[in-house]
């Protein structure tokens, strides 16, 4: 038995429709949205009285998928500090290539993005910088420049 693919990477997140718009500014594209309860969800996730509204979002070419999921109960739980530094253990960040990466921080910003350090250069290959995105999740921009 061998690996088929990676289906998705699931955030949870504080407000569902905030950060369906930050995504979908990023270029995301809603695939589906829904409410999940049950015995299933109980089950799969191993909490009692699960209820959460879930967006599954992708990307433009249609091989990377976010799962974005916003509890409602139990309700969501804050394990550590609010703004998680880039090198704290557990995932890290999601990575997205993006065309112009001036023109994606400056459409981010009034979703909230906000740089965690600056924009730089790698060699003439590419500019990267971390952003922090809604529910405080990190996500990084890379523009191919060479």
């Amino acid at each position: 038995m061998t690996l088929q693919r990676m289906d998705n990477v699931g955030i949870v997140v504080e407000d569902l429709d905030a950060a369906v718009a930050f995504f979908t500014e990023l270029g995301m594209e809603v695939e589906g949205r829904a409410q999940i309860e049950g015995l299933f969800a109980d089950q799969a996730v191993g909490l009692d009285g699960v209820r959460s509204d879930m967006a599954m979002m992708r990307t433009p070419d249609g091989h990377s998928k976010l799962e974005l999921a916003q509890y409602q109960t139990p309700a969501a739980v804050r394990d550590g500090s609010r703004n998680p530094q880039p090198n704290t253990l557990g995932l890290h960040r999601v990575m997205f290539a993006v065309d112009d990466l001036d023109d994606t921080l400056a459409r981010l910003r009034p979703h909230g993005a906000e740089l965690i350090g600056e924009v730089a250069q790698y060699k003439d290959i590419y500019r990267l910088c971390y952003l922090r995105g809604p529910s405080g999740i990190i996500v990084a921009l890379a523009e191919q420049i060479g």
